[in-house]
């Protein structure tokens, strides 16, 4: 357990290259060749969580700024994913949920209802901390562990399902997402694209990047458009001209630099993957076999990008203005940009549909997050975890997460009518 916990501390950066080296020797590439792709991987998710940490960085003050300017006065704090993560991984329920959710992988493979070969190791938090509730709210640590990998096994069907929609429109072969925060969401994306495919004039508008660059030209551009957007940002936040100005430099480096790392990123994984699919094809003749990646691969596209940003002042007004909703979003409003990332494929790319649906999203978010803000709050307490400084409140949720999802809220309020 403790040995576990040194491993995971380690994050992402480290633990994909040692991942990806293993199965490189695993599935008969040379020691060079390993080495090569696990490096790649590593440089490429150290480069993605760099220039994602100078994006929150940098919008999180502006996020902050915004909060106090307009006076949002609720009293369920976003104390941030991080937050939900370290609670996630001070479970009591890892050592039955971590082998539990590999041996699913494994089980499902073995009889053909999956493509995916999960590694993304590191977003088990994401299914831990509904699992966790449910265990506080129960005492079980059966029915905490079963509660887990039910969301872990509906993560794996989305993953399947979206596969192929994903591949297409991100480019990147031989890749799936088990997430149990971005996934679940992918029903809603689908339900306001069919919704809208039906209203007149709503179904004729198309926000395309491509059609966008068509329409205003070098205005329409991903770079200029992260300027804009990061400079209206500052403005919305009350910044001064020199604020503003470096918040917009800083967004469109991110619109330019993170496509980049992307790429290395995905490098690293085909030289695994298609190795993988050589030797697997050769001892399952006819299947196809996909890696179970995490969604920071996702969020270099451009449309994902600007519809992120423009999401940000639109939760903020959202959770002020919703009858009912007592969660305040805070650390994580920088992070929305991942929950719109597989949903996109389904809404065509139309950065009007991603917004629409990423507002369904977030509304789902926050009154979820605030009816369980209670059971949150104890899961916290018992994993000892230390808050942002800026977190100050008593009442905690957590904006981007997976309990606070459809299926997240369901099986916890399900666990909460077991324990009465």
């Amino acid at each position: 357990m403790e040995f576990l916990n040194e491993i995971l501390a380690l994050g992402p950066t480290v633990m994909m290259p040692v991942i990806f080296f293993i199965l490189g020797i695993c599935f008969r590439l040379s020691v060079g060749r390993a080495f090569e792709a696990g490096m790649l991987v590593g440089v490429g998710f150290t480069g993605i969580n760099l220039i994602v940490s100078m994006l929150l960085n940098s919008l999180g003050p502006a996020s902050e700024d915004m909060v106090e300017r307009f006076g949002a006065s609720l009293t369920v704090i976003d104390a941030g994913w991080a937050t939900s993560a370290a609670i996630g991984w001070s479970s009591p329920l890892i050592p039955l949920v971590v082998p539990g959710a590999i041996i699913l992988n494994i089980v499902l493979l073995a009889l053909k209802q999956t493509q995916i070969l999960n590694i993304d190791i590191f977003n088990y938090w994401l299914i831990l901390l509904p699992g966790s509730m449910v265990y506080y709210e129960t005492g079980s640590l059966m029915l905490g562990t079963a509660a887990a990998l039910i969301l872990y096994l509906i993560a794996f069907i989305i993953g399947d399902k979206t596969a192929p929609a994903i591949q297409k429109m991100y480019n990147i072969k031989g890749v799936a997402f088990v997430h149990a925060t971005c996934g679940v969401y992918v029903p809603i994306g689908i339900a306001v694209n069919a919704i809208i495919e039906r209203i007149p004039g709503l179904n004729r508008i198309n926000l395309s990047p491509e059609g966008v660059i068509q329409k205003l030209g070098v205005l329409g551009k991903p770079i200029t458009l992260a300027t804009i957007l990061g400079a209206g940002m500052g403005i919305l936040a009350g910044w001064g001209v020199g604020q503003c100005a470096f918040l917009a430099v800083q967004v469109a480096a991110v619109m330019i630099l993170l496509p980049k790392m992307v790429e290395i990123t995905v490098e690293g994984v085909m030289i695994v993957r298609d190795q993988a699919e050589t030797v697997l094809k050769r001892i399952f003749p006819g299947r196809e076999f996909n890696i179970g990646m995490d969604t920071a691969l996702l969020i270099g596209e451009p449309c994902i990008i600007a519809t992120g940003l423009l999401l940000i002042p639109a939760t903020l007004f959202i959770s002020i203005i919703l009858p009912g909703n007592r969660m305040l979003p805070f650390v994580d409003l920088a992070s929305i940009v991942f929950v719109i990332s597989m949903v996109a494929p389904f809404c065509k790319r139309n950065m009007f549909r991603i917004f629409i649906t990423g507002l369904f999203i977030v509304t789902i978010a926050l009154y979820a997050g605030s009816n369980l803000s209670g059971i949150y709050g104890v899961a916290a307490d018992q994993a000892n975890v230390r808050l942002p400084s800026n977190v100050t409140s008593t009442e905690l949720g957590n904006l981007v997460s997976a309990y606070n999802t459809p299926v997240g809220w369901a099986l916890v309020k399900v666990g909460e009518l077991i324990g009465k």
